[in-house]
């Protein structure tokens, strides 16, 4: 079977499946670097302070006061860690990817994500056609600008099938809300 790897351009076909990016994003990796190693060295900037000893061999920290400038930094430091600790497991556990698959054959909708370990890891929703009642484009802009699609349903549940990214092009956007719309045939919204 033919699948189009482009979420701009659907074919109507048998099935069509959109693979989700999830945490496994490369602004994710440049953070996990960035605070592992801020963190590490703000952590041993701190115990230098402590133990008057320079364990950092490029910067002469062992004159720095522990309280209250050591204390804060191994504060700082210990927060940054954990942070880059979260984040590298939740590219390890791929957090949020999965897939948005419409059948045709079947008439339905898949939305499959992952989560965090435990009993419901794998978040699996099925809905057939005939449940969905417009597909909603979303577009809030300013400091923390989203573009969002969803699938509304009869019930007015509202299910998010976009993944968490930098915000596409206005025009990228509205192609694949317009596209699937005329793919499950329903209405097209624009909300802002």
């Amino acid at each position: 079977m033919n699948v189009n790897k482009d979420p701009v351009i659907m074919i109507k076909q048998r099935y069509h499946k959109e693979v989700i990016t999830g945490s496994r994003r490369i602004s994710n990796y440049f953070w996990v670097i960035v605070l592992g190693f801020g963190g590490i060295g703000f952590s041993l900037s701190g115990l230098s302070s402590y133990f008057k000893i320079n364990l950092l061999p490029f910067i002469d920290i062992a004159d720095l006061i522990f309280i209250p400038q050591g204390i804060l930094m191994l504060f700082y430091g210990t927060l940054s860690t954990v942070v880059s600790i979260f984040l590298l497991l939740s590219i390890i556990w791929d957090v949020g990817g999965g897939y948005n698959e419409y059948n045709f054959e079947f008439s339905l909708v898949r939305i499959v994500r992952k989560g965090f370990p435990g009993p419901n890891r794998r978040v699996s929703l099925i809905y057939p056609f005939e449940d969905i009642s417009t597909i909603e484009l979303e577009v809030t802009e300013g400091l923390n600008s989203s573009r969002n699609i969803f699938i509304c349903l009869k019930d007015n549940r509202r299910i998010p099938i976009t993944s968490v990214e930098q915000p596409r092009t206005l025009a990228v956007i509205e192609k694949q809300a317009s596209d699937l719309a005329n793919l499950l045939d329903v209405n097209l919204t624009f909300k802002q």
